[in-house]
Order: C-alpha cells, then structure tokens, then sequence
C-alpha cells in the first residue's frame, strides 16, 4: 500500500524529534553521571583472596586427606596425614642411641669413681713412702754419729744410706703414679662430659624427629575453606609439595588499577565501594588498603603528558573482616566487578553508591 505524499512530510519531522530527544535523554543522562562521579575514580578488578598452600616440610607419602573440596576448616584443624612409618623408625633409632649414651654415662662415672679411689690409695701410699723416708734419713743420721765417734761399723753406715736411696726413689715412685691416678680421673672426667653430651645429642634427635612426626600432621594455619585437592592419598610428594590449596574468606579484597594522575590522591584507609558485575544492585562497603610505590604498564619513555596518563598503578579495596564473616557462605573470588574510591573528601557518595548489603 502506497503511503500518502502528505504522510510522508510528517513522519519525517516526527522522526527527527525522536532522535533530537534521544540525544538529549542521552547527553543529559551523560552528565548527570559525570556530575554524580566527580570527586571519585574508579576501576575494573576482580575480587581476590589471601590463598593458603598445605604442603609437606619433608617428602613423603600421603597416607590421608581429611577434607573436601568447599569444606570450610578452622585454624589447627588437621586437614591430612602423611605417612611417618620412616620417621617412627627414625625415632626408635635415636632413642635406642640415647639409651646407649645413658649407659656409657654411668660407665664413664664408675670409671671416674674407680681412679679416683685409686689416687687416693697412691696418696695415701706417698704418705706412707714419705715416713718411711724420714725414718731411714733419721736413722743415717745416727749412723753417721756413731760411725764418728767409731761405735758403729761402716758397713752399718753403708746400709742405712742404702736403706735412705732405696726411701727416697719409692717416695718418686709412689708420687708418680699419683700423678698418672690423677690424669686418669681428668680422663675419665672428660668421658663422662663426652657422654653426658652424647645423651644431650641423641634427646635432639629424638626431639627433632618428634616435630618431623608432629608436623606430619597438616594443620589449617587459620579458618579458612579448602579451594582445591592438589594431591590424593598415595602420592609421593617431594618437600614443599602442594596438598590442598585453601583460601581466607576474611581476607578478601578487589586489585584495581588507576592513573597516575588519581592514585597521587588516593590515600590508604580512604573509602571505597564495590559494584559486583554479577550483583549490579548490591553496592559493598571497602577500605583503600594498599597504593603500589611504583607504576605499572610503564612505557619505555615518558615525555609528554598524555604518555604519562599511560602511568597505572595498583590499589587494593580490602572488603571489611566482619561483613565477611556475617556472609561467609556467600563469598566467592574471581567475581569482576568495578571498585570506587573518594578521591575528594568532602564530596558526598552519589545515591546509587550506597551500601547496599544481602540482608
């Protein structure tokens, strides 16, 4: 059906104040925004949280994991056990050694007792060398008197002399072996220090291998929930083998960049709030907790001012612990999402920024 000539010279101002209108609804709508947004900055990030790696100290075979993946576990809690036979082997053996060298300690100061007693009978003995010395230089003495005054015979002379050698090099003989007594109980002394220390040494070991034991048992540093099953039971893993990957749902935050020109004016516990992409009509609560030092995306020479907007820097919007914790069960990561921070502290939030929460 053929349209009207006069028809058509209507619709066409009717289509142009259509579009006139759309324009305008679109340019008002425009500045409304921008005039809603000034003072603030935002960004494109994704929200992230504080990851937890369980891992073995030493390798080992992993006898059992005791959790699932999405379990939420508490701080201490043991999420797996590696297999400890060795180690329990290990710790026979250096009690068995330990054992040892409490034995060799008791011999060690039975021997100290044993050269002690007899220095002491080498001393006794000296006193008794040394009597017996005073008694036969006495005796030449007389001798030498009586010889003298010719009652007494040389031979008689002779003898005592003799009888005074023979008292002196025993009295020697006897103070030797005291000294030789007296280095043996320094010995045996010292054995008995080595001993004693080889007792101390095998109790560390059996200490050390008690923690290895002890840290066998892979404990949660903190509540958290298990994000991943890395390894299965079975599995032999080296040092530092990854068992279980957790993440700290009271550690969430979003990273976002800004330009250099706004991150200079964002200032650390500064306000911000985030817009989840997957809930666009909750608006939640954050806190500016980190400001990178240095720039990222940096080009490789910054000579004009439009090359220095290229200039980004890292924030942090570190979501409240305690809404958190109140909506535990709802935290998820990798969720994007647009972060705004107040650059201007006397510029109210804008009505579609305020919190808004899950009740």
């Amino acid at each position: 059906m053929e349209i009207p000539p006069l028809l058509k010279k209507a619709a066409v101002p009717a289509a142009a104040v259509v579009v006139v209108l759309a324009i305008a609804l679109y340019v008002w709508t425009r500045l409304q925004s921008d005039s809603d947004s000034a003072g603030f900055a935002s960004g494109n990030g994704r929200i992230e949280a504080t990851e937890i790696d369980i891992a073995p100290k030493l390798p080992g075979r992993v006898a059992d994991i005791l959790v699932r993946e999405g379990d939420f576990v508490s701080a201490g809690q043991v999420l797996a056990q590696m297999d400890v036979q060795s180690l329990q082997a290990q710790r026979d053996e250096a009690q068995a050694s330990r054992l040892r060298a409490v034995y060799a300690v008791g011999a060690a100061e039975a021997q100290v007792a044993l050269q002690q007693a007899d220095l002491a009978a080498q001393q006794a003995l000296i006193h008794q060398r040394e009597s017996e010395l005073d008694a036969a230089q006495r005796r030449l003495a007389r001798s030498e008197t009586l010889a003298r005054e010719g009652a007494s015979s040389q031979q008689e002379l002779d003898d005592d002399r003799a009888r005074e050698r023979g008292a002196q090099a025993a009295l020697a003989a006897t103070r030797a072996q005291a000294s030789a007594a007296r280095a043996a109980v320094d010995a045996a002394r010292a054995q008995v220090t080595g001993a004693r220390s080889a007792v101390t040494a095998a109790e560390a070991t059996v200490a050390r291998i008690d923690v290895d034991i002890a840290d066998s048992a892979l404990k949660s540093p903190r509540d958290a929930r298990v994000q991943y099953r890395v390894a299965q039971p079975g599995e032999v893993l080296g040092a530092g083998g990854k068992v279980l990957n957790l993440i700290d749902l009271s550690d969430v935050y979003m990273t976002f960049f800004l330009p250099e020109t706004v991150a200079g004016r964002v200032a650390l516990g500064s306000e911000a709030r985030i817009v989840l992409d997957a809930a666009p009509n909750l608006v939640i609560p954050a806190t500016i907790s980190y400001v990178a030092s240095a720039a990222q995306f940096t080009p490789k020479t910054v000579e004009t001012a439009s090359e220095r907007q290229k200039l980004m820097f890292r924030v942090k919007a570190q979501i409240p612990r305690s809404l958190l914790q109140k909506y535990l069960n709802q935290v998820k990561t990798g969720l994007p999402g647009v972060a705004w921070v107040r650059i201007d502290p006397q510029a109210p939030w804008p009505s579609r920024l305020d919190v808004k929460v899950l009740d």
